[in-house]
C-alpha cells in the first residue's frame, strides 16, 4: 500500500476533497457544499484554506468556489477560461493554466491533466463554454503523489499519467451515468498503477448507482486498497 507520509485526504461528499500536506498546506478540490446532500453536517473547515482547485465548470464542482475563495482569500487554480470566469465573479487571485502545465504552491506541485467529460457554465438558463474538463496530480514534497481525476471515463492515456507522475493514491469517480462506473474505474486503476483508491462522485443523486464494493469486485483481488469511508472521514 502507498504511504501518505503525513499527508491526509478528507472526503466531503460527491467530488469534494480536502488534501492536507505534511507541512499543513490545505488544498480544497471541487467545493460543492451548500447544495451537496452528502456534505457532512457539522463539518468545520480548518482555519485556513491555502488553495482551491476546480476540475471543470459543472455546478456540482464549482458551486462554492467563489464564496470559499473570498472567505479564505485562497487562490483558485483552473483552466484559463474557468479561472477568468471566477475572476469576473470577484475572486481576486486566480491561476489560469492548461493541460500538461504545472503550478507550484508552497510544498506541492500541481499538474493539470486530461479528463474525458464536458464542461459548461450555466447562467440565466443558458450554458456557456467553461474550458475543457481536467484532473489534477498533486506531487507533495517529501510526501505522496495524489491524483484527482475530476469527472471522467477511463481512457488509455491514463497510462501516460502513470509514466510521467507515478501517482500512488487516486480519487476516482465510480457513480456511473455521468462518469465511469466501477468496471471502468477498475481499468483506470490498472492504467494508473495506483495502490490506493478513494471512490468519489457516487451516491449523491439517484442516477449515481456505483458503489465501492462493486469496485472491489471489479478489481478481482488486485493488491489495491479501496477506501470505503463516509463523508467527513479522513484517510491518513
Amino acid at each position: 500500500m502507498a504511504d501518505l507520509k503525513g499527508a491526509s485526504v478528507t472526503w466531503l461528499g460527491h467530488a469534494t476533497v480536502l488534501v492536507t500536506t505534511p507541512r499543513g498546506t490545505n488544498i480544497l478540490i471541487d467545493p460543492f457544499i451548500e447544495q451537496n446532500p452528502r456534505f457532512p453536517k457539522g463539518y468545520n473547515f480548518p482555519e485556513k484554506i491555502d488553495l482551491i482547485l476546480a476540475t471543470h465548470a459543472h455546478f456540482d464542482h464549482i458551486a462554492d468556489v467563489v464564496p470559499m475563495a473570498q472567505k479564505y482569500n485562497a487562490p483558485v487554480v483552473a483552466t484559463f477560461e474557468l479561472a477568468s470566469f471566477f475572476q469576473s465573479k470577484g475572486v481576486e487571485n486566480t491561476i489560469g493554466m492548461n493541460i500538461g502545465g504545472t503550478f507550484r504552491h508552497a510544498d506541492v506541485a500541481i499538474t493539470q491533466t486530461e479528463a474525458r467529460h464536458t464542461s459548461g457554465i450555466m447562467e440565466d438558463g443558458k450554458f456557456f463554454y467553461g474550458g475543457v474538463p481536467t484532473g489534477f496530480v498533486l506531487t507533495i514534497d517529501n510526501g505522496p503523489v495524489l491524483y484527482h481525476s475530476g469527472d471522467t471515463t477511463v481512457f488509455s492515456d491514463m497510462q501516460i499519467i502513470r509514466d510521467l507522475y507515478a501517482p500512488q493514491f487516486a480519487m476516482l469517480p465510480i457513480g456511473d451515468h455521468f462518469t465511469m462506473g466501477p468496471k471502468a474505474a477498475a481499468l483506470a486503476v490498472k492504467y494508473l498503477g495506483v495502490t490506493e483508491v478513494l471512490p468519489i462522485h457516487y451516491g449523491t443523486f439517484p442516477p449515481l448507482t456505483g458503489r465501492p464494493e462493486a469496485l472491489e469486485t471489479q478489481l478481482g483481488g488486485a493488491n489495491v486498497k479501496v477506501h470505503k469511508i463516509e463523508p467527513g472521514e479522513t484517510v491518513r
